[in-house]
């Protein structure tokens, strides 16, 4: 199922320390806007960008997940969203074009190599049973 629309859920409750005192920033708040941008300028309107609440990984800010109907999930953290807006289009994409969302690990931008939380099987996966000889 390769070109169908994809998502990515940007956790924008997630906090990040700054300075190691008791301020913060939300970096996922600048993640969405940035990631809107570039994927407009790229022409990928059937990439879509969605803030949500919580994606529970706290301690990994700045968080996404990438999906699609049918292809495995990636969850990655540790985003900068002035550092890795570029990658994670980059890997949006590569995701899309893949028949079940698995990208080889030599498409996948370094970001994505270093911050994957989690892969998750598509709804509905049921693991296929080994050969036998």
């Amino acid at each position: 199922m390769t070109g169908s629309s994809v998502t990515i859920f940007v956790c924008v409750s997630c906090r990040r320390s700054l300075n190691g005192d008791e301020s913060y920033d939300q970096p996922g708040e600048e993640l969405v806007p940035a990631l809107k941008s570039r994927l407009k300028d790229a022409g990928a309107g059937d990439v879509t960008v969605t803030p949500v609440e919580c994606l529970a990984v706290c301690k990994r800010p700045c968080t996404i997940a990438v999906t699609a109907q049918e292809k495995w999930v990636y969850i990655i953290g540790d985003l900068d969203p002035t550092q890795h807006a570029d990658d994670v289009v980059e890997a949006a994409l590569a995701y899309q074009r893949s028949e079940d969302g698995i990208v080889p690990w030599k498409e996948r931008p370094p970001t994505f190599r270093k911050g994957v939380v989690a892969r998750l099987p598509p709804w509905g996966f049921t693991q296929p049973e080994p050969e036998t000889a």
